[in-house]
């Protein structure tokens, strides 16, 4: 049997040189499992490849190859190729409850995961740009809705899994009175620690919460990557208050709750998941394990220890998925 892929004006499809018919990929791993199989490569004029290489394209030829290189394991042991590694790129918000879920996904699956925690913003340009990550959970569901936008997520709709809410902090150990939005409304000289909205999903949510304050003409803003950043503004005595997570001021250690932001958890931020195109061929049974293993009601009830709230869902404690898409 001899297999090719071809371009066509709807995309990439397989055919049998032989029979001189298009074959779908459960007949191509079908037939790769009874017979040999030669599979040819055959490369579109340049041009074409210029007017065809939007992310959508890139993202149908580069599964194409995947399936090649797989199909190569399936042919050689007749079985798929198991993933012994995970890529998850996480919020930092995550953190602590990661330090016991993902050694109990370990245990009973087998499988080493690795984490990559950074700013949600920065993560979703490495993926965008085709940084190898599975799994991807983002502070907030906004980094996952872009993802989806340029069809860039292969588990359909997103995993909202938990939430929290803003709050004003100050440092722990801080002599100052602990005061409110209303203490701090009239006064112009608080020095105030905020998420960066150019570089942060906090700091992006934090300015769509504190528009109606018209808070950049009313305090002296210092800017940060992500909660961790505005921890050590305030520990160091830089900044006098910050706007944090709840569940990030819960688990610092270093900063105490001194206010809701306003609309507090009347307007909560949800946290989202969803497995991305860069998922390596031989991970994807692994990643969808792994989505599914953080929305379980277990999973779910951990997360609470960790200071997250729990998502509504028709009475249920466990996450929820959403196939909404914000236009």
């Amino acid at each position: 049997m001899v297999l090719i892929l071809l371009f066509k004006p709807y995309g990439w499809v397989w055919a049998d040189m032989e029979e001189h018919t298009e074959i779908t990929t459960r007949d191509l791993v079908e037939k790769s499992i009874r017979a040999h199989v030669t599979i040819l490569l055959v490369r579109p004029s340049d041009d074409r490849v210029r007017k065809w290489s939007t992310m959508a394209g890139i993202r149908t030829f580069s599964m194409a190859m995947a399936l090649v290189s797989g199909l190569a394991g399936v042919v050689a042991t007749g079985e798929p190729v198991q993933a012994e590694t995970l890529t998850v790129a996480a919020a930092h918000s995550l953190k602590g409850a990661f330090q016991d879920i993902v050694p109990l996904f370990e245990k009973e699956y087998g499988v080493t995961v690795q984490v990559v925690y950074g700013p949600s913003q920065t993560l979703r340009r490495q993926i965008e740009k085709g940084e190898p990550i599975d799994v991807f959970l983002p502070e907030g569901v906004e980094e996952v809705k872009k993802l989806q936008r340029k069809g860039l997520t292969l588990n359909g709709g997103l995993g909202i899994y938990a939430q929290t809410s803003l709050v004003l902090v100050m440092a722990t150990a801080s002599s100052l009175t602990s005061i409110s939005f209303r203490d701090v409304l009239p006064d112009r000289a608080t020095r105030m620690a905020l998420g960066d909205p150019r570089t942060s999903a906090l700091g992006e949510i934090t300015a769509k919460a504190l528009t109606k304050l018209d808070y950049k003409s009313r305090y002296h803003l210092l800017h940060a990557q992500h909660t961790e950043d505005i921890v050590n503004l305030l520990h160091a005595g830089v900044a006098d208050v910050g706007i944090v997570y709840r569940v990030d001021a819960i688990n610092s250690g270093q900063v105490r709750i001194i206010d809701e932001a306003p609309a507090g958890r009347q307007t909560p931020v949800q946290f989202g998941q969803a497995v991305v195109w860069t998922c390596r061929d031989e991970s994807l049974s692994a990643a969808e394990k792994f989505f599914d293993f953080i929305m379980s009601p277990r999973i779910q009830k951990l997360l609470l220890k960790y200071g997250f709230d729990s998502v509504p869902s028709n009475g249920s404690r466990a996450g929820v998925r959403s196939s909404a898409v914000d236009e």
